[in-house]
C-alpha cells in the first residue's frame, strides 16, 4: 500500500477491536472504554468493512470469538497502537522527560523483595511514568502476558515459553530451609539434601516452585514425604519455623524470621550439585515494546542485583 494514502480504518476502530478481543465481549469492552455497546459494535463492524474481512464471530450470550484473520490482525493492531502511543508520549516528553504507562507482572514469591525498590527507584528517576503491577503465580502471569495485559513479567526461568525474550536480573541457588532448632541450622558446612529425606517436607505448592523443589529432591535420589502444602510463601516459612518440616526455596528475604516471630535458617546445598536458577524479566518477541518499557528493562537489568 502506498504511504501517500491514509488507511481506510481509524485508530478508534482498532482500540475498540483490541478491547473486544481482550475482554471477550462487546459489553465488557464498552465498560473498559467508557462508551456505549452500540459504539463498540459499530466500530468493529466498520473495521471489518474497511479490511474486507471478518475479524470475529459474535455469539449471543457467548461473547466474541476471533477468526484466524482476527487473531493475526490483533497482533498487528496492538503493535500499531503501541507505536502511536509511543509517538504521542515522545512528543509530550520532547524535553527529555519519560512519560507513559507501564504494567509489570511479578511472580508472587519474589514480588515483596524486588518490586518495591525497583519501582521506587524507577519512579524517582521518571516521575512522569504511571506504574502498575500485578502479583500472581507463573501460569497466571503467562496468560496475562499472552493476552497483552502486561508489558513484561518478572519470573524464574523455569518452564517459561521458549519464544519469550528474557534478560537476567539475578541468579539464585536452591537452599534448604529449616527451623532455627533443626540439627542442621548451625552446621557450618553445606548440606547433603538426602540428610532430610526421612523428615516431612513443607511444599510451596505453586508452579513452577513446586515442580522445581520436587526435581531437586529427585536429583538427590529420594521422593520427599510431604507433610504440608501451601500456595502461600509465608505460610510455608511459618510451618518450617515451627519445626513442622523443611523446604527448598530460591527466594531469600533478608529477614530470617517468620510472621509469627519464629527464626529459620537457610543452608546451602552441596549435594546434589544444582544449577543456579535465573530470575528474569521477560516479554513477548512479537510485541513492540514502548519507550517506557524499554527504559524499564534497561534499568531493571542494570540495577536489580544491587537493589
Amino acid at each position: 500500500m502506498s504511504l501517500d494514502r491514509a488507511p481506510a480504518f481509524t485508530m478508534r476502530q482498532l482500540v475498540a477491536f483490541v478491547a473486544v478481543a481482550e475482554t471477550g465481549t462487546i459489553s465488557a469492552a464498552a465498560d473498559r472504554l467508557l462508551v456505549s455497546q452500540s459504539a463498540v459494535s459499530l466500530a468493529v463492524t466498520e473495521l471489518e468493512k474497511a479490511m474486507s474481512a471478518q475479524l470475529c464471530v459474535r455469539r449471543r450470550a457467548h461473547g466474541v470469538q476471533l477468526t484466524p484473520t482476527g487473531e493475526s490482525v490483533l497482533i498487528r493492531a496492538r503493535a500499531l497502537l503501541q507505536q502511536a502511543a509511543d509517538i504521542e508520549a515522545e512528543t509530550a516528553g520532547a524535553g527529555g522527560e519519560l512519560k507513559g504507562r507501564l504494567v509489570i507482572g511479578c511472580y508472587a514469591t519474589v514480588a515483596p523483595t524486588i518490586l518495591p525498590p525497583l519501582l521506587y527507584e524507577f519512579r524517582r528517576s521518571h516521575p512522569g511514568v504511571t506504574l502498575q503491577f500485578r502479583e500472581a503465580m507463573a501460569d497466571e502471569l503467562e496468560a496475562a502476558l499472552e493476552r497483552g495485559e502486561l508489558d513484561a513479567v518478572i519470573v524464574y526461568d523455569l518452564d517459561i515459553p521458549r519464544q519469550w525474550r528474557t534478560a537476567t536480573l539475578w541468579t539464585r541457588n536452591p537452599a534448604l530451609v529449616v527451623s532455627a532448632e533443626h540439627r542442621l541450622a548451625d552446621d557450618p558446612e553445606p548440606v547433603d539434601l538426602v540428610s532430610v529425606a526421612d523428615e516431612p517436607m513443607v511444599l510451596l505448592d505453586a508452579a513452577p516452585s513446586s515442580n522445581h523443589a520436587l526435581q531437586v529432591c529427585a536429583l538427590a535420589g529420594f521422593t520427599p514425604r510431604i507433610g504440608y502444602r501451601s500456595a502461600n510463601y509465608e505460610t510455608v516459612r511459618a510451618f518450617v519455623g515451627r519445626g513442622l518440616g523443611w523446604t527448598v526455596m530460591l527466594s531469600r528475604p533478608k529477614l530470617d524470621r517468620t510472621y509469627g516471630g519464629m527464626q529459620i535458617a537457610l543452608r546451602p546445598i552441596e549435594r546434589p550439585v544444582l544449577e543456579p536458577v535465573r530470575l528474569v524479566i521477560a516479554w513477548r518477541p512479537d510485541v513492540l515494546l514502548s519507550r517506557v518499557a524499554r527504559a524499564f528493562l534497561a534499568f531493571a537489568t542494570e540495577r536489580a542485583a544491587t537493589l
